[in-house]
């Protein structure tokens, strides 16, 4: 755990008790913060009093007594209207953050004056593959014997890490949620996957949401940028960032297209990773018979991890090394078995139209199990992938009949999971591919995403062969 220190004296309230309020809870007590916490469910509430945390209702708060409100990363601050505790401490003038702000004020530590190298903080966000890159970078550093933490919005939260040891690199993937509040944002090496609509609601509007994560690389001043180009606003992003045409601060990636110029480039074609620096290739790697890595979407992860691994001092045959030896991500494209020739991926991960239409890009005679909670414009926009690569689609979910009137390919209606696995299983054929990818939330049946690719994990190992 990373205590807060230099905050003595002040009174902080916590609100919201999930993995990482709970985590800046215990970090603000363990740095002699006078804390209170609450969270509206009960259930939480409880756990906290466990841990001998001051549980107090914030509807009630006599806020001329609280410094600052740590607010959990779900809870809507801004859009589409305020949680009605965080309106009364914006209207009283109280401080607003979150564990992320938090985390980058108190991540240095006076010892670190004894340190050969100075910690480091790699920050990854985008729409997706956030998660598999921020992994895959982990990863590969902990292959080559580099001291690292991976966090944030993957694994644990930010104050659960460990104290950074001599030369150490912690890997944080961030959300729009959690960049969108923090106040104090300062990587060292800051990566943006790509970008898609998603979570409008939240952010009022595309606009929001592209300004929620800009903020990482704007108002966080990173030493390194690894910008996603594969979409106008990365595009813009990268030459708001950029001095000069040959600013190497910049390492622009793609995933299908050859980047030219004389400035830092990573992209992704026909399998094969190029980095070119200054108009001459460095260095290529050949992505196709990578297990861990397959499909377009995830050669753009490995060009992103590939990017931000070189700004820390890695090797190309190094890191090269480091993605053969990765396994991929649970509900990520993830293999699960293959029966009679017949292989089952989990990819519950896949929750709006973007992820979707690359996971159907990956696979060939795709037997696709989709649906859920619809996100706002439906799913009209998958129907050219689906009729390139599925023979059929096993519609789960509240709305399986709406969903597979939308998609435009051959649709059964199973509404539950059990139906739709048994009823791609019964039409699969040898050279087929079974693939969850929802293209929708999973709030209508599971809880998270996780639980429905559970669901389908289980389901799928009990299929007799």
């Amino acid at each position: 755990m990373i205590a807060i220190g230099g905050l003595t004296g002040q009174r902080y309230a916590v609100l919201g008790l999930g993995r990482s309020g709970l985590a800046v809870a215990r970090a603000l007590a363990a740095g002699g913060v006078d804390v209170v916490v609450w969270d509206d469910n009960e259930q939480a509430r409880a756990s906290a009093e466990e841990e001998d945390l001051e549980v107090q209702d914030l509807h009630r708060a006599d806020w001329a007594t609280i410094d600052c409100l740590i607010t959990s990363p779900g809870i809507p601050h801004l859009y589409p209207k305020p949680h009605p505790i965080i309106a009364a401490a914006l209207q009283a003038g109280v401080i607003l953050d979150n564990d992320i702000g938090l985390f980058f004020q108190s991540f240095a530590q006076s010892g670190w004056l004894e340190f050969d190298q100075e910690p480091k903080v790699v920050t990854v966000t985008g729409s997706n593959g956030k998660s598999t890159t921020s992994a895959l970078i982990h990863h590969v550093l902990k292959a080559s014997g580099r001291p690292t933490q991976l966090a944030g919005n993957i694994g644990l939260g930010v104050f659960d890490l460990d104290p950074a040891h001599d030369g150490e690199v912690i890997v944080l993937e961030l959300s729009s949620y959690q960049t969108e509040l923090a106040r104090s944002l300062t990587p060292d090496v800051a990566v943006w996957t790509n970008i898609s609509a998603d979570h409008l609601d939240r952010h009022g509007g595309m606009g929001g949401y592209v300004a929620a994560k800009r903020r990482l690389f704007i108002e966080g001043g990173p030493d390194r940028a690894v910008i996603g180009v594969d979409e106008v606003e990365g595009q813009f992003l990268a030459n708001q960032l950029s001095q000069a045409r040959v600013d190497d601060r910049v390492i622009r990636i793609s995933a299908g297209q050859k980047l030219d110029g004389p400035g830092w480039y990573v992209f992704a074609r026909k399998g094969f990773l190029s980095e070119y620096r200054k108009t001459r290739q460095v260095a290529s790697i050949d992505l196709r018979n990578i297990a861990g890595l397959p499909g377009a979407h995830n050669h753009q992860n490995a060009c992103a991890a590939y990017g931000a691994l070189r700004t820390l001092g890695l090797a190309p045959r190094v890191i090269e090394e480091g993605f053969k030896s990765f396994a991929g991500l649970a509900h990520r494209s993830q293999f699960v078995r293959e029966i009679n020739g017949v292989r089952y991926i989990n990819d519950s991960k896949a929750t709006n139209i973007d992820a979707a239409a690359k996971a159907l890009g990956a696979f060939k005679n795709v037997r696709w199990i989709c649906g859920g909670l619809m996100k706002e414009g439906g799913v009209d926009a998958l129907q050219d992938i689906a009729k390139t690569s599925v023979k059929k689609a096993y519609v789960i979910g509240r709305e399986a009949a709406e969903f597979a009137r939308q998609i435009g390919v051959t649709a059964e209606v199973c509404t539950t999971m059990q139906a739709a696995v048994q009823a791609a299983a019964r039409d699969a054929e040898t050279g087929d591919t079974v693939l969850l990818a929802p293209a929708a939330a999973s709030f209508d049946q599971y809880d998270n995403f996780e639980l429905r690719g559970q669901d389908f994990i289980e389901i799928t190992h009990a299929i007799s062969p």
